[in-house]
């Protein structure tokens, strides 16, 4: 797999800049954002992109009105936004001027509820757009694509592309090191590099359970609510994701815990030091992993689909409830290729009214084992999902 990859965000990108004023993409460092932004520039007509990390660049925007004046007619790219929140109300005086549609392209490595602060000035006027790293939508058609190498390596662009393991190992154990010891800080988080590192281990070691904050407290010496705070973080960086539990009534939503994940696969195995698909193979992470990597492909992959887990206390259970208006599609994730399922995911099924079932393993065809109930690959669910 070499050259660009086309993205599934890309039409939704040039339809947003033709219908507001600002379109934020927001997603983790390193996900393709610069790269998809420049990649469409033809397509946007005049284009300019500034780097907000860059010092020439900024210095370009000392005056910033002065500068969208200057290029009234051209779509500004401004990257790393969330390094300077000060922009947004001048952004907001700006659109409101000019009444232009497609003024501004903003792109971060913070969610949106980071942004929120600054962001709010701009309601009405902008459109949020999620990008994460490669889906397997986005590649399983590239030359070259192996579906065991996606899950092993992740999907970040310069650790799935690597020539080699340890090259991709390398990429992702780097990443790891400059999110914790200067992103998080960015963000004006005041913990030390070494806690968060024991933390977000402890989250890999974590991957699918059910979030135990107090204990991850205990284990760190810091209370139950820093703990949160800091996952919460992780969770705004786009690399952690808290799944939460699927109820009628909201309240018990609320109070009970989600399933916690490392949203990339490459970098749970980073965090826990596995170095090739062999050693994850005999590692006890390994359902666990394939649950994660199957739940982040598919929430990735159907952004207009909300995501749920299924507990009861009698046992029934559902890894992943895709939810959709009233379309509900429960989904249990096997690594194995001849997948058997349990006994907890039947009575689930018997409980809930979910419109079809899917059990997700890596098989390169699709077939049915009962009415409504399909065991399939991570694609073949996404292009059903897509279809509702």
């Amino acid at each position: 797999m070499h050259g660009y990859v086309t993205r599934d965000a890309e039409p939704l990108v040039l339809k947003d800049l033709r219908n507001f004023a600002v379109v934020a993409i927001l997603g983790p460092r390193q996900c393709g954002k610069s790269t998809l932004a420049k990649a469409l520039k033809d397509r946007i007509g005049a284009f300019v992109y500034l780097d907000l990390e860059s010092p020439s660049d900024l210095r370009k925007l000392s005056d910033p009105e002065l500068f969208f004046q200057s290029n009234k007619d051209t779509t500004v790219c401004l990257d790393e936004i969330q390094l300077r929140p000060e922009l947004f109300p001048v952004l907001r005086s700006i659109v409101d001027r000019t009444g232009r549609k497609g003024q501004a392209l903003i792109l971060g490595s913070a969610s949106r509820n980071l942004l929120r602060q600054g962001s709010e000035s701009l309601a009405g006027r902008i459109s949020f757009i999620e990008l994460t790293p490669f889906t397997v939508s986005e590649v399983a058609g590239a030359p070259g694509y192996e579906l065991l190498a996606h899950w092993f390596r992740g999907g970040y662009p310069e650790s799935l592309l690597a020539d080699d393991d340890e090259t991709s190992n390398r990429w992702r154990q780097n990443f790891l090191r400059t999110f914790i010891e200067r992103d998080i800080a960015q963000l004006g988080v005041r913990i030390t590099a070494r806690n968060l590192r024991r933390l977000i281990t402890m989250l890999a070691h974590s991957q699918g359970q059910l979030l135990n904050s107090s204990k991850l407290a205990a284990s760190l010496g810091v209370t139950y609510h820093t703990v949160r705070d800091y996952i919460d973080l992780f969770a705004q960086a786009y690399v952690v994701r808290m799944l939460p539990p699927y109820e009628n009534n909201l309240k018990k939503r609320i109070i009970k815990s989600p399933k916690v994940y490392i949203r990339d696969s490459g970098l749970l195995h980073s965090l826990l030091e596995i170095g090739s698909f062999n050693d994850l193979l005999g590692h006890p992470v390994f359902g666990s992993s394939w649950e994660g990597f199957g739940v982040e492909m598919l929430l990735s992959g159907l952004p207009d689909w909300q995501g749920y887990f299924y507990r009861a206390s009698t046992g029934s259970e559902v890894d992943l409830l895709l939810v959709k208006g009233r379309k509900v599609v429960a989904v249990e994730f096997k690594s194995s290729r001849a997948p058997g399922v349990t006994r907890g995911f039947w009575n689930a099924l018997d409980t809930l009214n979910v419109t079809e079932a899917a059990i997700v393993a890596p098989v390169e065809e699709p077939y049915s084992i009962k009415k409504n109930v399909t065991v399939c690959g991570i694609l073949d669910l996404v292009n059903r999902c897509r279809q509702y």
